[in-house]
């Protein structure tokens, strides 16, 4: 997961794919979603129509796809847990690292939601690899005789982390909503796994 080396060809495809994204994100902040087309994005990041396409499906997945690199951030995250730590614990640890890398788009995430009914529709399977690979860890983690217990605060921090992202006041910045999510984490913490 972690110690990978790159190859250049790699490292370049992934340097392409994070100058388009950031132009997209450049052009959307200035003109808004609806009115930035693909055409534009291409234009602004030194890139054809056609090399777009073979990096996003499209103008939504510029804002909304994970950069290569996360999902080797939030396994790792995973798979650096203690064996021993309580589940709760573990869960609290791994969704505040992952929403804390998604410090420099949530905010964009957040507007786009309001402004654009079209980037809404297409933003509801978002974090959808991060949820699966969250499942099989907590699996990987649960008694095989009885995944009730584990499924059951896997779901509980998740809807935590979802509750912190819909109580996240428009005015408030990126630590106010990881402030928010600690304290949504503490409070939905099961009973049996409450410490004093």
């Amino acid at each position: 997961m972690g110690g990978t080396t790159m190859s250049l060809r790699e490292r370049k495809k992934l340097a392409t794919w994070r100058a388009i994204r950031d132009a997209a994100l450049r052009l959307i902040d200035e003109q808004g979603y609806d009115a930035t087309t693909v055409e534009q994005i291409a234009a602004a990041a030194n890139i054809s129509r056609a090399t777009f396409f073979n990096y996003f499906a499209g103008k939504e997945a510029v804002v909304l796809d994970q950069d290569p690199e996360e999902r080797r951030h939030w396994q790792t995250l995973m798979a650096d847990r203690p064996e021993d730590e309580p589940l709760w614990d573990s869960l609290s640890v791994i969704l505040t690292g992952f929403c804390e890398s998604l410090r420099d788009r949530l905010p964009t995430q957040r507007l786009l939601k309001a402004q654009s009914p079209a980037f809404a529709q297409s933003a509801q399977s978002f974090g959808q690899q991060f949820f699966t690979d969250l499942e099989a860890w907590v699996t990987s983690r649960a008694d095989a005789a009885d995944e009730l217990p584990a499924t059951l605060q896997r779901n509980l921090a998740v809807a935590a982390t979802m509750t912190a992202y819909e109580t996240w006041p428009a005015d408030e910045d990126v630590d106010g909503f990881l402030l928010r999510l600690e304290r949504c984490l503490r409070r939905a913490r099961p009973a049996t796994e409450k410490t004093d």
